[in-house]
């Protein structure tokens, strides 16, 4: 292993450490790449590049804190160990046990692996985990004479061993949680929109808080506490902990000193920037409460109205509806009206605002009547969507 993927060192946590550049790699939701990718160049990161599902990028350890931090679209973020053709269980065996793992994991540490194989020899995800596994702690064990323990729920180190077309990538996964648990969310309602998601909806409204932005089908609240976080400069991840934080190599200082700065740009949303709107009386408490666990409480509002009430305040702002499409939540005859619905309140409630709909059912859109000037596409897990815009002139 080359000497820039040394990228953790023992020793005290409290000591002086060299700060070597990490090569990274942000899952990202497909169809959110290039926003991610954006989001990475305004932190300041290295060798920022896009691909299919994600984008890889070259930091430093304070660098890798601050993407985990900052990031709205991506759901984590890998640091590459190793990289080594793979056909077999021995090569694959071979390659893990290369690592030094003993730089990185004490026995007194607990480990998990997680693994995603693509187009290669190696067919059975389980198998490569454990193979993985094996690799690992027998390392360890050499160098220390007794080896850590495993733990699938909340290990201190996360193992992520990618498989595509006969080439093996190991990496530690340095979010933990994925990232679109703010922890903010405590309760889902059914059928829930990922934070990722709707951080990257309302990147692509281009939407930056000048402006109010308004959701008439709000549910449990995501895409309102999605957008005040960025108006109101808030990291997404400043209210949960990483994996990093578990690392043999944790810098506590620089840590601190990202929370201190994050916390002094952060900014009180004005009155009425950002509304949401829902007839379902349990869904409104959820948002309420997820805003208020945010920090927004008194600052984001929301109105039981239904759609059909729906007014917004003001000539001109951003309109973001996600409603059912028919594949997990509500039938497709029965959502037909709803869509016609969208569009007459577009037409007749919305005139000098531009409005957004994310569906997974092209189908179901055309009932909406309008012309989109727009479409992006984007992922909701394996549903290809269409975000579509619309100028209500």
């Amino acid at each position: 292993m080359s000497e820039k993927n040394h990228i953790l060192r023992p020793g005290p946590r409290q000591a002086q450490r060299p700060d070597p550049k990490m090569t990274c790699f942000a899952a990202v939701p497909r169809g959110a790449e290039e926003i991610a990718a954006h989001e990475l160049e305004q932190l300041g990161v290295g060798d920022v590049a896009a691909g299919r599902g994600g984008v890889s990028f070259t930091c430093n350890r304070e660098g890798l804190y601050r993407a985990n931090l900052w990031l709205r679209t991506a759901s984590r973020v890998l640091v590459q160990l190793a990289l080594f053709p793979c056909l077999s269980p021995e090569e694959l065996y071979a390659g893990v046990y290369a690592i030094p793992w003993q730089e990185l994991i004490t026995p007194a540490m607990t480990l998990a692996v997680d693994c995603s194989l693509r187009d290669s020899a190696l067919t059975h995800s389980g198998f490569v985990a454990l193979k993985t596994k094996d690799a690992v702690v027998d390392r360890i064990r050499e160098a220390c004479g007794s080896r850590p323990s495993v733990d699938t729920a909340a290990p201190d180190v996360r193992i992520n061993v990618h498989l595509s077309k006969n080439v093996c990538t190991v990496s530690l996964d340095s979010s933990g949680d994925a990232l679109d648990r703010r922890g903010y969310r405590l309760e889902r309602n059914e059928a829930p929109m990922r934070e990722t998601l709707a951080a990257a909806v309302v990147a692509l409204t281009g939407w930056d808080g000048s402006i109010p932005l308004a959701d008439p089908m709000c549910g449990s609240g995501t895409i309102p506490v999605e957008a005040a976080l960025l108006a109101a400069h808030v990291p997404p991840g400043l209210k949960r902990s990483f994996g990093f934080e578990r690392w043999q190599d944790f810098d506590e200082r620089v840590w601190k000193r990202l929370l201190r700065e994050a916390e002094g740009g952060m900014q009180r949303l004005p009155l009425g920037l950002i509304t949401g709107y829902d007839r379902d009386s349990r869904a409104l408490a959820l948002a309420a409460r997820n805003a208020a666990l945010a920090g927004f409480e008194g600052q984001v509002h929301f109105f039981h109205a239904a759609l059909e009430e729906f007014q917004p305040e003001g000539d001109k702002g951003v309109v973001i509806i996600n409603p059912p499409y028919g594949k997990r939540l509500g039938d497709e005859d029965e959502l037909r009206e709803l869509y016609c619905q969208i569009g007459d309140v577009l037409k007749k409630r919305c005139r000098g605002w531009t409005g957004f709909i994310l569906t997974g059912n092209l189908e179901l859109a055309k009932y909406i009547g309008l012309k989109a000037s727009r479409r992006y596409v984007l992922f909701n897990g394996p549903i290809e969507c269409r975000l579509l815009k619309y100028e209500m002139y």
